[in-house]
């Protein structure tokens, strides 16, 4: 197996990999939540950013008093094999930067440009890359201090706002924790301890820090600490001596800074038999080795982490749709395949498979006999209006036996009224089928990408909607007008033979009374009266059974004319249409939402990233 370091290298590698993708969060665990760091965790003037500089051998953090951290530091180190020293910002990727106090700048005006020139903090973060061979390969994270108190110029909620931002980041079971305390403080008070206890109580990822060994007063040491009877921990402490103010003045060389911390453990009467255990270089060894196993533990669940988003981001590829082609039947069979999608979702709406087909059934349940119901037959079939209708349908002469042209005037006027639920029953199906063609649309996964495509089915679909509707009016009208053309004789003879049937209780008392005049039938006002009630009873049940007989027969021409033509054949102009056009037209038809071609783009480049790290790490781990 190869070395570890080129694993640790390479896990840098894909980190940095995973924030220019923007891969570092959101829903589900990302491979950088798995991947391990170091965050470093320490009061405000604890040596935070001291220690940094020692592990990475250079002068280039901010330095000033109270808060200088302000945002996150994702601080990568890989080591090279030359000599030149380099380092790289992710927010100017392009740009290489050699001269470190340059560095130190950049990193202060990026903090300001998210913070502005105040004492606030962000929780976004710099990255930043050092490509060094005097560092191991690792990635650190320096936080804000914490602090107890808010200064002028913060907000009150400043400590709860650190301390809350920090916890984001050692709350990760991949996080290791550099807890930084200074020597001349009591260790029970130390804010770093404090919090990885709180987020690490069995200490299993928490590395604690001595700085400012040599601050401590006369004839007191940290032995106990250092030694970890004053405070355990599972891994050892490590005690560091950062440069003096002096030095940071001098601008003392770091490499010559680390010989002066050797030489300060080595002849130190206190320390000298825990020097080979001391100092900021056997910090940086200390965490190499410990990331080495906890990558060793964790490749499996790596690899496991890697093929799943593998399969997740080719799902969700065959999701939103594969590259579209260029060749002009590729694209004429793409667009045709399309179609038969969001044609089967049409369907499925209309034949139960979801919701929305049943909306047709109400208006034939409901809607229909609803306005069935309502139409006028009471009024038009006063005995007013059934006196004017029959006397005007006489003329000059009256009837001799029965109003023969009164009554088909009535039955006339009355069936008309049936027009109007006819075309308000194809209006209402129409406007629930151009709503399941505005759901199957929506609903189809495949058009998502392609709405000029879309707009092209809506238009297409709703103009056949629009001539199955002429189609499904003329027919309703046919079967209303055929109820007036021809009227059923075997439903007047039945009542002839049995007169009395439709005549209320008072009616038949009046016909029970003997005629004193035979004739009075036309001209005794209380005669007449029974005589132009019994007509409007009898239009009034021939009316009822054409009631009954187009509650029937609407739905099925309906259905016939729209529902089953929509299945048969919504789209099959469309199709005829696609079939002759140019292939500079086609391809506008599949010109996608500028936003679906970005996500394609990003996943596509997070697949490549994934399938480049599984193949990576497996030669790194077997060759």
């Amino acid at each position: 197996m190869a070395t570890m370091t080129s694993l640790i290298g390479l896990i840098n590698k894909i980190q940095r990999a995973c924030t220019l993708l923007g891969d570092h969060g959101g829903q589900g665990m990302s491979l950088w939540e798995i991947l391990p760091s170091v965050a470093v965790v320490g009061g405000q003037s604890s040596g935070k950013s001291s220690v940094l500089e020692s592990v990475v051998g250079r002068d280039f953090l901010p330095r000033g008093s109270g808060i200088v951290t302000r945002r996150p530091l994702v601080l990568q180190l890989h080591k090279t094999e030359s000599g030149t020293e380099y380092a790289e910002f992710l927010h100017a990727p392009k740009k290489r930067f050699t001269d470190f106090v340059a560095v130190r700048k950049e990193i202060a005006d990026e903090t300001d440009r998210i913070t502005g020139k105040t004492k606030q903090i962000s929780n976004i973060p710099i990255h930043l890359s050092i490509y060094s061979p005097n560092v191991v390969n690792l990635t650190l994270i320096d936080l804000p201090g914490l602090t107890k108190v808010a200064v002028e110029g913060q907000s009150e909620t400043i400590v709860e706002d650190i301390e809350n931002m920090v916890r984001t980041y050692v709350e990760k079971p991949n996080c290791i924790i550099l807890a930084i305390s200074p020597a001349n403080q009591d260790i029970a008070t130390s804010d770093a301890i404090k919090l990885a206890r709180d987020v690490d109580p069995s200490g299993e990822r928490t590395f604690g820090v001595l700085t400012k060994l040599d601050l401590m007063d006369k004839g007191t040491n940290a032995v106990d600490v250092l030694e970890g009877r004053a405070y355990r921990l599972q891994h050892p402490w490590v005690g560091i001596v950062n440069r003096s103010q002096a030095d940071i003045n001098k601008n003392v060389d770091m490499i010559l800074a680390r010989r002066k911390e050797r030489e300060y453990f080595e002849t130190s009467p206190d320390y000298g038999h825990l020097a080979s255990r001391m100092g900021s270089e056997y910090l940086a060894k200390l965490l190499s080795e410990h990331l080495e196993l906890v990558i060793r533990q964790r490749i499996p669940s790596i690899i496991a982490l890697i093929n799943k988003t593998i399969d997740e981001l080719n799902a969700e590829l065959d999701r939103i749709g594969r590259p579209i082609a260029t060749d002009g039947g590729a694209q004429l069979y793409m667009i045709l395949e399309l179609c038969r999608a969001f044609d089967r979702v049409f369907k499925e709406h209309l034949d139960g498979g979801r919701p929305g087909g049943d909306r047709i059934f109400g208006v034939f349940d409901n809607q229909l006999p609803a306005a069935l119901k309502k139409l006028p037959f009471d009024r038009y079939l006063s005995l007013k209006n059934v006196q004017k209708v029959v006397t005007e349908a006489d003329g000059y002469q009256p009837h001799l036996i029965a109003p023969e042209q009164g009554y088909r005037r009535l039955i006339d006027g009355a069936i008309s009224y049936f027009k109007g639920p006819a075309e308000a029953s194809v209006d209402a199906v129409h406007y629930v089928l151009k709503e399941l063609v505005r759901k199957s649309i929506a609903e189809t996964q495949e058009l998502k990408r392609f709405p000029s495509l879309q707009t092209d089915i809506a238009t297409a679909a709703n103009e056949s909607l629009e001539k199955f509707r002429d189609e499904s009016r003329k027919t309703v009208l046919r079967l209303v007008e055929m109820e007036s053309s021809y009227l059923t004789a075997d439903f007047f003879r039945k009542l002839n033979a049995e007169p009395e049937k439709n005549l209320n209780p008072s009616d038949k008392k009046k016909n029970a009374e003997p005629d004193k005049n035979p004739n009075q039938s036309h001209t005794g006002d209380r005669l007449n009266e029974s005589y132009l009630r019994r007509i409007g009873s009898n239009v009034n049940a021939y009316i009822a059974m054409v009631c009954d007989t187009l509650r029937n027969t609407i739905p099925k021409a309906v259905v016939y004319c729209q529902v089953k033509e929509a299945k048969r054949s919504l789209l099959t102009n469309f199709y005829a249409q696609v079939g002759s056009r140019e292939k500079e037209r086609l391809s506008a038809m599949l010109d996608e939402d500028p936003q679906l071609m970005d996500r394609r783009i990003q996943i596509a480049k997070r697949l490549e990233l994934y399938i480049s790290a599984r193949d990576d790490i497996d030669a790194v781990c077997w060759k």
